[in-house]
């Protein structure tokens, strides 16, 4: 219970004694502590150096590592995928494509291909996307499985990339006529970024197959979606029949 002093109330010597008392044994308690910590200090510091040693050459080692091997790592690698890529450039728009894409994939003239660029170049961003490039050239090689296996060595945060990456090794399950795990993949691929241009065209891909495999519900919701949520997409463009299609085959 609260204590209240009267106006004009004076504190007795006594009291005075006692809060000076109590006070001195605070600060007493408190250079007590200090000392204490002071002796852990002296008595520890050897430890504690090799500590702050340790965190200060484990920063610096990092920012290290970044600024003199792995940036010139990557310069190196960049420089290194130059050519491959020039081939794989050419080999889209080209006629006769199987040689470019093959040059692009094991090299030419000297120059690295994509498959030297992951070999030697493995923890790059250039590494990384060498992945990419081997895997869409042998798609385009009809070499299926191996196109799956570097396209999933692949990771990418891109809004274009990381989908389409995805969506080509459903492209290839389709060709190897294993149409679920085509359909898991095109889901995927429609599910990973939301764009007006890989999303309507991966969720067309995916209400393709699920058709296909008698999973009509799934594929009316994904042509449903194209026609609300992407109107101006190319898929759309004949969206209602695909739609008539998968609720014709729900009934």
């Amino acid at each position: 219970m609260a204590t209240y002093k009267k106006k004009g109330y004076k504190a007795k010597k006594r009291d005075v004694i006692e809060e000076q008392s109590k006070t001195a044994e605070v600060f007493n308690t408190l250079d007590e502590g200090a000392s204490k910590t002071e002796e852990w200090v002296i008595k520890n510091q050897k430890y504690i150096f090799i500590v702050i040693g340790v965190v200060a050459v484990v920063v610096l080692g990092y920012l290290g590592y970044n600024k003199f091997i792995q940036e010139p790592k990557e310069g190196q690698a960049m420089n290194d995928m130059f050519q491959a890529q020039q081939y794989f450039d050419q080999a889209v728009n080209a006629v006769e494509k199987d040689s470019l894409f093959n040059l692009a994939l094991n090299g030419g003239e000297g120059k690295f291909g994509m498959l030297d660029i992951i070999s030697n170049h493995g923890s790059t961003k250039a590494g990384n996307l060498a992945n990419y490039y081997a895997g869409m050239a042998y798609l385009n090689l009809k070499d299926y499985q191996n196109a799956i296996a570097y396209l999933n060595d692949f990771s990418s945060g891109d809004d274009a990339l990381g989908p389409i990456a995805q969506g080509a090794i459903g492209d290839a399950f389709v060709q190897l006529n294993q149409p679920s795990d085509a359909l898991d993949y095109y889901e995927k691929a429609a599910e990973m970024k939301t764009n007006d241009f890989t999303t309507p065209m991966y969720l067309y891909k995916a209400g393709i197959v699920a058709l296909d495999l008698n999973e009509n519900a799934k594929a009316l919701k994904y042509f449903k979606r194209i026609k609300d949520d992407f109107p101006q997409s190319t898929e759309a463009a004949n969206i209602d029949v695909f739609i008539g299609k998968a609720e014709a085959a729900s009934n």
